[in-house]
């Protein structure tokens, strides 16, 4: 088995890395480095692809929000309702088709849900691109802004995910290598060391 040597727990010094040590090798430096890079490209590239992300979700609604309009829709058959005996919640809804008319004047048909037992003709509010298709109701500008930042922060902590889990890997791999030479060390000094001090 190697020798890993003692481990010593003593007072945490800061930055030694850093610091000016005769004990201090190129490979503590080298370490230093790579995980202050690691660190600073984590921050950037989690501030970067979080920025983006909710840039890019703000403008698409933004976007919804001038193009998308409400029309109005008439369902085309009665929907079935509920039994007598039966209660129906204020929020159930049932599909149904219905019909309506955009700016050019041609006529378009589709599904959405609406209360049960609509009578046909009923009217109801329907949201349509420029094409006249059928949309969900755009989100308002609080909500657009709620969406913005949830999906900025998810994209920002799997952008980060990335430089950070390299940088440890790479560590890690560096770490290795120092301990590697360690072990070689005490192998070619451990045996003289023991003769001193037998």
């Amino acid at each position: 088995m190697a020798f890993r040597g003692p481990k010593f727990r003593g007072q945490r010094v800061w930055l030694w890395r850093w610091r000016r040590n005769p004990l201090r090798r190129r490979a503590d430096v080298v370490e230093a480095w790579v995980v202050l890079g690691a660190w600073l490209l984590t921050v950037l590239v989690a501030v970067a692809a979080g920025l983006a992300a909710a840039r890019s979700v703000e403008h698409g609604s933004a976007a919804e929000r001038a193009t998308w309009r409400p029309a109005v829709a008439r369902v085309v058959q009665k929907t079935p309702g509920k039994a007598a005996h039966q209660r129906t919640t204020a929020g159930e809804r049932v599909w149904t088709t219905v019909r309506w008319t955009v700016a050019d004047g041609s006529a378009h048909t589709g599904r959405v849900r609406v209360a049960p037992g609509s009578r046909a003709g009923t009217a109801v509010t329907v949201w349509t691109d420029p094409q006249g298709h059928l949309v969900t109701r755009p989100a308002t500008v609080s909500e657009a802004r709620l969406r913005a930042v949830l999906i900025g922060s998810l994209f920002g902590v799997s952008g980060a995910a990335v430089p950070f889990v390299g940088g440890m890997m790479l560590r890690r791999r560096l770490e290795h290598r120092r301990m590697a030479g360690w072990d070689a060390e005490w192998a070619r000094l451990g045996p003289q060391w023991g003769r001193m001090t037998g």
